[in-house]
C-alpha cells in the first residue's frame, strides 16, 4: 500500500512536469492524520515558490482514482494524508495464508554475500552472560538478514593460537597431575575454572598415568584441551539454538602462511614502517579514525593480536564476501579504527567491514543485582541462563533491547507467567489463537482461509490488519540497521493488537460468515507471530 501511494504521488508529479524528486511516505502515529502521509508538497516549496498547501491541492487534483484509497486530505502546513478503505486491508490475509512460513521474506539484501562472525570466545573456559547476549543478538541478526534476502554465512573464529592456549595447556596438565594425586601447583596465569578440573579428571579416567610417559605431552594436551573446551562451547551454543556454517581456526592462518601473505600485502601497499626495532602499521594515515599507529611485529619478533586479525580479515575478503560483520564486546570499541585501517591498507574499502559492539548485561532478580551463580558460586554463565529461565526467555530478553544500550535482565520477570513478562505476553497470544482454532474445528469450521473483507472493518480488526501488513518492512529495517530488537518491539505491538481484538470481539458466534472472517484473520496473526518468533530463535507454543 505504501508503494502504491508513492506511485500515485509520482504519477501526479509527472503530470505537473515535476521530476527528480524523491517521494517519502510515512505512517502517522496518530491515525487521525491518515494511514499514510507525505510531505512532498513542502519539499517543493522552494522549487515552485508557492504556498505548500496550494502545491498539495495541485498534487491531489492530479492523483488518479484508486479503489483502495477512501479519501485524501491536506493537513497543517501542507501534509498530504491518505485514508485507506478499511475493506481493502483484508487482502493481507490471503497473502499471509498463501505464503505461510515465507511471509515476511523480502529481497532488500539482493543476495549480498555477508560473513557474520560472532561470539568467537577463546576455547579456554565456559561462556559467560556477555557471550550469551552476543549469541542471541547475532544469531537473530543472521536469521533476519537471511529472511531479508542476504546470503549469510555464520562463522566462529577459534582462537587456538597464542598465550591463552599455552596457559590452557599448563593449567590442564596441572589438573591432570592433581587428579592422579601428584603434587602440582597451578601456574601464575592459570585458568581456575571448574571445567579445567573436570578435564583433568577426564584425562585421568581415560588414560590413567600413561600420558606422563609421552614425550609430546604438551602437544597432546593442547589438541585434547582445545577440542574439549570447544565441544563444551558448541554444546552450550547448540542448546541455545545456534548453528554455525564455519568454525575457523586461527592456527590455520599460520600453518597456511596467511599471516606472511597479509604482511607482504601491507608492505606492498606501503603502509608499514620500522621504528624502535618493531614493525608498525600506519593506521593514522588511512582515514578510519584510529588515534595512533599500531605495532604488527614487536622488537622481540613476536606478532601482536592485530597481525593475526588482519590475516583473518584478508582471508575473509579473499573468500569473496561483499561485507564482513564482526560482533564484539564493549571492551573492543577502540579496535574498530585499526581493523578498518588494516582493510584499507590492503586495498579494500573501509565500508566492507562493519563492527557491531555489544554493551554490558546486568543481571537482576526482583530488581536486586545478581553476580554469582547459585549453582557454582561463581560468575553466571550461558548454561546458568538456560537452566534458570529456559532458552526462549533468555534469548528474548537478551534481544529485546538495542545492542548499543546496556541491558537489565531480571530473572524474576523472565520466569513470570503474566502480561508483565513480554515473552509470555507474545507466546500466550499465539497459544490463545491455537485454542480458538481448535474450538472452531470442533464446531465444524474446517477451511478458515475464506473470508469477507467487508466484515473486518471494525477498529480492532483494522488495527490488526495494519500491524500484519507492516511485518515485511519491519524485517527489512531490522536487517538493514542490524537491529533484531525491532522484531521484539513488533511482536509486542502485534500481540497487544490481538489481545485488544479478542477482548472486544467474540470470534465464534452464530454468524457463520463473521466467524469465518475472524478465524481467517487470527490465523494470519498466528502465522505472523510464529514467523517473527523464529527470527529471534524463540518457539511459538500451541498450549500454555
Amino acid at each position: 500500500m505504501k508503494t502504491k501511494i508513492v506511485e500515485l504521488l509520482q504519477n501526479s508529479l509527472k503530470k505537473l512536469n515535476i521530476n527528480d524528486i524523491e517521494v517519502y511516505v510515512e505512517t502517522p502515529k496518530n491515525t487521525d492524520n491518515g494511514d499514510f502521509s507525505s510531505n512532498v508538497a513542502m519539499q517543493l516549496t522552494r522549487v515552485l515558490r508557492k504556498n505548500p498547501r496550494i502545491i498539495a491541492e495541485e498534487i491531489i487534483s492530479n492523483i488518479e482514482d484508486d479503489e483502495s484509497v477512501e479519501k485524501i486530505e491536506i493537513a497543517g502546513p501542507g501534509f498530504i494524508n491518505f485514508y485507506v478503505k478499511k475493506s481493502s486491508l483484508g487482502g493481507i490475509i490471503n497473502k499471509i495464508l498463501k505464503e505461510r512460513d515465507n511471509y515476511g521474506k523480502t529481497d532488500v539484501g539482493n543476495g549480498k554475500k555477508v560473513l557474520l562472525e560472532y561470539v568467537s570466545a577463546n576455547p579456554t573456559g565456559t561462556l559467560h552472560v556477555g557471550h550469551a547476549r552476543n549469541a542471541a543478538y547475532s544469531d537473530s541478526l543472521a536469521r533476519i538478514m537471511k529472511k531479508a534476502g542476504y546470503n549469510i554465512s555464520r562463522e566462529y573464529y577459534i582462537n587456538d593460537a597464542g598465550n591463552q592456549i599455552n596457559n590452557l595447556v599448563s593449567s590442564a596438565i596441572v589438573r591432570y597431575k592433581q587428579a592422579l594425586g601428584l603434587d602440582a601447583k597451578m601456574p601464575e596465569d592459570a585458568y581456575h575454572g571448574e571445567d579445567i578440573k573436570i578435564l583433568g579428571k577426564e584425562l585421568k579416567e581415560k588414560f590413567g598415568d600413561s600420558l606422563l610417559l609421552r614425550t609430546d605431552l604438551e602437544e597432546f594436551i593442547r589438541n585434547y584441551a582445545i577440542e574439549y573446551e570447544l565441544n563444551n562451547i558448541k554444546k552450550d551454543l547448540g542448546d541455545f539454538g545456534l548453528e554455525y556454517d564455519v568454525y575457523f581456526s586461527e592456527k590455520s592462518l599460520y600453518q597456511e602462511g596467511a599471516v606472511d601473505k597479509a604482511l607482504a600485502s601491507l608492505r606492498e601497499q606501503g603502509f608499514v614502517y620500522e621504528k624502535d626495532g618493531a614493525l608498525w602499521l600506519e593506521t593514522t594515515a588511512l582515514g578510519t579514525g584510529d588515534d595512533k599507529d599500531r605495532v604488527l611485529i614487536k622488537a622481540d619478533g613476536a606478532l601482536t593480536y592485530l597481525t593475526s586479525d588482519i590475516a583473518y580479515h584478508k582471508n575473509k575478503l579473499d573468500r569473496g564476501f561483499d561485507l564482513l560483520i564482526d560482533v564484539l564486546g564493549a571492551d573492543h570499541h577502540g579496535y574498530i579504527g585499526r581493523l578498518k585501517a588494516s582493510i584499507v591498507a590492503m586495498g579494500y574499502k573501509a565500508e566492507q567491514l562493519e563492527v557491531l559492539i555489544m554493551q554490558m548485561v546486568q543481571l537482576l532478580n526482583n530488581g536486586e543485582v545478581v553476580k554469582m551463580s547459585k549453582r557454582t558460586g561463581k560468575s553466571i554463565t550461558l548454561r546458568d541462563l538456560i537452566d534458570e529461565v529456559g532458552k526462549d526467555a533468555a534469548r528474548y530478553f537478551l534481544v529485546m533491547r538495542s545492542a548499543d544500550s546496556h541491558l537489565d535482565f531480571d530473572f524474576a520477570v523472565a520466569k513470570e507467567q503474566s502480561s508483565d513478562n513480554p515473552l509470555y505476553y507474545v507466546q500466550y497470544a499465539h497459544a490463545r489463537i491455537c485454542s480458538i482454532l481448535r474450538q472452531a474445528e470442533e464446531q465444524g469450521f474446517i477451511n478458515v482461509t475464506d473470508c469477507d473483507y467487508e466484515l473486518l472493518t471494525d477498529d480492532y480488526s483494522v488495527d490488526l490488519l495494519k500491524n500484519l501488513a507492516y511485518f515485511p518492512e519491519i524485517v527489512s529495517q531490522a536487517a538493514i540497521n542490524y537491529e533484531p530488537h525491532r522484531i521484539c518491539n513488533y511482536l509486542q505491538t502485534l500481540a497487544s493488537s490481538f489481545h485488544k481484538f479478542y477482548n472486544n470481539n467474540k470470534v465464534i458466534t452464530e454468524n457463520k460468515e463473521q466467524s469465518q472472517s475472524y478465524l481467517a484473520l487470527i490465523t494470519a496473526v498466528k502465522v505472523t507471530i510464529k514467523n517473527a518468533l523464529e527470527l529471534i530463535g524463540v518457539s511459538a507454543p500451541e498450549k500454555m
